[in-house]
């Protein structure tokens, strides 16, 4: 994912700072605990489509 498009993507519930996570291919919103799907290089930042994040396992 370019650096380009990561510093001006943000969470679409809070408008926080996404970080992206290149193994699992995903956005991740530490405020709501979300991690968005990158699908083909394009991020899905609808909320339906997003996974919840386990508390206990997130770093």
């Amino acid at each position: 994912m370019e650096s380009r498009l990561l510093d001006i993507l943000v969470c679409p519930l809070c408008k926080g700072r996404l970080d992206f996570q290149r193994q699992a291919s995903e956005l991740v919103c530490h405020a709501d605990r979300l991690a968005f799907p990158v699908r083909d290089g394009i991020p899905v930042m609808l909320e339906q489509d997003a996974r919840v994040l386990d508390p206990a396992t997130e770093a």
